[in-house]
């Protein structure tokens, strides 16, 4: 599986935030701290929009890092991605990420 798949399924290299560090773009750090900020209601700054992918090692976005429910049953269990566990399927957590995005469950299971 691709390193740029995130626990969840996500792809990382469509993410905003992955872009704008791929290709240090200021300008689109700012468009995306701003409306990730207003559709949070969180103080999100361009200098939070800069991430290297969910599974790699490097700068992740703060929730990502720090607050993603997703990737801390992944890596408290020691998993590579959702797919090594037997409850995926029947997770409410991960299910929410695939309601929205239903083709990260395809990355997932191939």
């Amino acid at each position: 599986m691709r390193k740029q798949i995130a626990y969840c399924g996500l792809d990382c290299e469509k993410c905003e935030a992955y872009i704008a560090r791929k290709n240090d773009d200021q300008a689109l750090r700012e468009r995306v701290a701003k409306k990730w900020a207003e559709l949070n209601d969180a103080p999100i700054l361009p200098e939070h929009i800069n991430c290297d992918g969910c599974r790699l090692d490097g700068m992740k976005t703060y929730y990502c890092s720090d607050l993603c429910e997703i990737r801390k049953c992944a890596t408290g269990r020691g998993y590579e991605t959702c797919r090594d566990c037997s409850e995926m399927e029947s997770c409410p957590i991960v299910a929410m990420i695939w309601k929205n995005n239903p083709q990260a469950r395809t990355n997932l299971i191939g």
